[in-house]
């Protein structure tokens, strides 16, 4: 294993509590300790609302074009710290720094920073017919709720902080108790631009933390991604003072490959779609539906890419898959593949741990020849285990595509792309992709459907979620 850099240990030390008085964050590969969080309480959490509710006004004041040269500061000061903020994320999280995963997600931090500071929002006439006049503006909302997940923390995190910043709004951060210090680092390398108390961290494993700051009072908008359940809990919460409300939750993505499709040419697509970051992604593609005219092919070709990425500890240069992030999600990957096996599932690649990697790590699994109600299809295995469907026509697979209550993203494949948009058209999923799976731009809004969440994120139509419209006429 490589040896921690001294800038690592440098930025842990200025976030972290005293080992007395935090809580012990353990290394996701090996279960060494990273470093120890702050374990805030609910006063806590009442004074960072307070910090940041105090701080915005003065925030809001100083207007889009003060606002947008702090973030690109941002921007360049989260670049000067990019390889300690990756190899800490690493240790953390699990990623590796290769591939699409700690080094990504760094330099992902930095790209929306700059494309929430670079976003023309501008005055929408709505009526102007020379008798009326009606103009919709947006302006600030007040205090804005970050809760963020432990997958993807620190580009997730910045999908909540910069637009809500850019709009004028000040920040209390709460990060996954299981991903905290990363976040904390991040935060630090911000507050070092941006004025005191617009951005305020609050850190805890307690669950009344998290709910407190949903709950509270005085903040005016949440922004949440993780599970559906909790998405739930929060919507609840938030509604004794009607806080607005972004939810980014639980998906089961569907996959369709359409018979003219070419295996070889969508088999990488297809992996990095279901793969990336060893399947702990919201938009990750988690179900496949593949004709039964290139079933095997496809399957032969996709196996082939999963033999040859390397996975191992984050810290090794050129690996590109990690472990699961904890023991829970570890335990949830193995049941459902277990369960698969004894349902008849044929293990094409991987369908075991592989201990000799180190703690949480299981190995890159495609299983063939399941069908829908197995609960490896219908339950998000959020892990690296990807059941494939053999179907026979089109309007079979629709329906299975569409019949779960999840709809973050989905995907078609295919050689003819009117045909691949004549089956997109027909998926309940918020995004879908075609030849591609879980791509993202800043400019282009996401968001979920039915219990996958609500609420839009990324460029102009993110703005507006993080702010307050209001209709001038005359």
């Amino acid at each position: 294993m490589s040896d921690i850099h001294t800038a690592d240990d440098a930025l842990i030390a200025r976030i972290q509590a005293s080992p007395g008085s935090g809580r012990a964050i353990p290394d996701a590969a090996t279960g060494a300790i990273v470093g120890y969080a702050p374990e805030h309480t609910v006063t806590d959490v009442d004074t960072a609302v307070a910090r940041a509710a105090t701080a915005q006004p003065a925030w809001e004041e100083a207007g889009h074009a003060a606002r947008s040269a702090l973030l690109l500061a941002a921007a360049d000061a989260v670049e000067a710290h990019a390889e300690a903020l990756a190899r800490l994320l690493s240790r953390e999280q699990g990623k590796p720094l290769d591939g699409p995963n700690a080094r990504f997600e760094v330099g992902a931090c930095a790209t929306w920073l700059r494309a929430a500071a670079a976003t023309v929002l501008e005055p929408q006439v709505i009526v102007d017919d020379g008798t009326d006049y009606a103009e919709l503006t947006y302006r600030a909302l007040g205090v804005v709720a970050a809760i963020g997940p432990w997958n993807w923390p620190l580009m997730i995190g910045i999908w909540q902080i910069a637009p809500a910043l850019r709009m004028g709004n000040t920040v209390v951060v709460k990060p996954s108790e299981y991903t905290p210090l990363s976040v904390l680092a991040l935060v630090d390398i911000l507050n070092g631009v941006l004025p005191a108390d617009v951005l305020v961290p609050v850190t805890s494993g307690d669950r009344a933390v998290g709910a407190r700051l949903a709950a509270h009072p005085d903040i005016d908008k949440v922004m949440f991604t993780g599970s559906t359940a909790t998405g739930r809990k929060i919507v609840e919460a938030s509604g004794a003072n009607l806080a607005r409300l972004t939810l980014e939750l639980g998906g089961n993505d569907a996959g369709i490959v359409l018979p003219d499709a070419d295996p070889a040419a969508i088999a990488e697509g297809l992996f990095w779609g279901a793969f990336i970051n060893t399947g702990q992604t919201c938009a990750a593609l988690k179900r496949l539906y593949v004709h039964e005219s290139i079933y095997d092919e496809v399957l032969d070709a996709l196996a082939a890419v999963a033999e040859r990425m390397p996975m191992g500890y984050g810290l090794d240069e050129g690996t590109v898959l990690g472990p699961l992030q904890n023991p829970a999600q570890f335990a949830i990957v193995q049941r459902l593949v277990e369960d698969a096996k004894a349902r008849g599932g044929r293990v094409v690649v991987g369908g075991e741990p592989a201990p000799e990697l180190g703690a949480n790590f299981f190995r890159t699994t495609i299983i063939a020849d399941l069908a829908d109600g197995v609960p490896l299809v219908d339950e998000e295995q959020f892990g690296p285990a990807l059941p494939v469907i053999r179907y026979t026509d089109i309007e079979e697979a629709v329906a299975a595509a569409n019949r779960l209550d999840v709809g973050l993203g989905a995907s078609v494949w295919s050689t003819d792309r009117a045909a691949a948009r004549a089956v997109a058209a027909r998926l309940r999923a918020g995004t879908v992709w075609i030849n591609a799976h879980g791509t993202l731009h800043p400019k282009v809004p996401f968001g979920g459907v039915k219990s996958s969440g609500y609420g839009l994120e990324f460029g102009a139509e993110g703005l507006k979620a993080v702010a307050e419209p209001r209709v001038v006429n005359g």
